[in-house]
């Protein structure tokens, strides 16, 4: 049984953040997180009169430890405070709304795990916006798409993680093409295994990652993607803003990544973020490779002891049905 935090036990990294005045009236621990507990945190004594905690503490990574793998891939799974705090930082430099750090604390003095202290963006997520008031939701979705405009116009001839470029490092492999389409045969290898009906179908999807792959042309820069950027992924704040969330993984790649992602995500709406110019190649390549991975992903979650399953399988069921499809596409 994993043991998560109690709000004693954040008492001193909160009397930190805000100072000794404060006292930790209650905890909710917010549900959806899969590689760090996220606390909504209430305090009396102070304004603002709740927080949000970020803890890393092993205990609250659901994913299972992957021997081998190379820290600098991509995609090789983006949490902790390092990465956190690099994405943090580029986004607040370029006017892209973002929780507001009020402390950031790798000692381990006052809680046993690296912890931040941010601004808690009351106002509920996009995802929610959408579905209650469509209307208001159509200001903040304009919003992000330009900051989604102001991201992917940040250029670099070098892709990866934010965090692994800081500290000079390079991403693995050769191409951001290459990298996704090793990766989709990863997945489909797993998914495969897991899933009757991709493993009936694995010699034909192997065969259209191939044929996909052959037909996208080589690319000298990269823009600066979320990663992960779905409506649950975007706060909105009580002006109307959208702030952006789960940051971890922002990196340079190509931007069709995330439009992908954006596309699946955002579904009807999607039109609102969509733009011109981007590579029909690799969005037929991304597409296919992101559908295996949102089959493999959760069903890997799910070897372990996630608590919300029931949404977990029935992703992987709904993009099983879809990497199928696009093979008579």
């Amino acid at each position: 049984m994993r043991q998560f935090t109690e709000a004693e036990a954040l008492s001193g990294i909160v009397h930190e953040a805000l100072g000794t005045r404060v006292h930790v009236v209650g905890v909710d621990r917010l549900r959806g997180g899969s590689k760090k507990g996220v606390y909504r945190v209430h305090v009396d004594g102070s304004r603002p009169t709740s927080v949000i905690i970020y803890s890393w503490a092993e205990a609250e990574n659901f994913w299972p430890t992957t021997e081998g793998s190379d820290a600098a891939d991509p995609f090789a799974p983006a949490s902790g405070l390092v990465p956190f705090l690099a994405a943090q930082r580029r986004l607040d430099r370029l006017g892209v709304r973002v929780p507001g750090v009020l402390l950031a604390d790798d000692s381990r003095r006052r809680y046993p795990a690296d912890v931040a202290v941010v601004e808690d963006v009351a106002g509920g997520t996009l995802e929610a916006l959408l579905k209650k008031d469509p209307a208001r939701a159509s200001g903040a979705l304009s919003e992000l798409a330009a900051m989604l405009d102001v991201m992917h116009q940040q250029r670099s001839q070098q892709y990866g993680r934010v965090d692994v470029l800081e500290r000079g490092d390079e991403a693995s492999g050769v191409s951001c093409e290459q990298l996704v389409f090793e990766r989709a045969l990863g997945d489909l290898a797993e998914a495969a295994e897991r899933d009757p009906r991709i493993g009936s179908a694995a010699a034909p999807l192997h065969d259209r990652l191939q044929e996909l792959a052959t037909r996208v042309a080589p690319r000298t820069e990269h823009g600066l993607i979320h990663g992960e950027l779905g409506p649950d992924h975007v706060l909105v704040d009580a002006s109307g803003h959208p702030v952006l969330i789960d940051i971890e993984g922002l990196m340079f790649f190509d931007v069709e990544w995330e439009h992908v992602f954006l596309q699946l995500r955002f579904g009807e709406q999607y039109p609102a973020l969509s733009r011109p110019g981007l590579d029909p190649a690799r969005l037929d390549l991304f597409m296919l490779a992101m559908r295996l991975s949102l089959v493999a992903g959760p069903l890997r979650l799910l070897d372990g002891d996630f608590p919300h399953r029931a949404p977990m399988q029935e992703i992987a069921d709904h993009n099983a049905k879809e990497a199928l499809a696009l093979l008579v596409q």
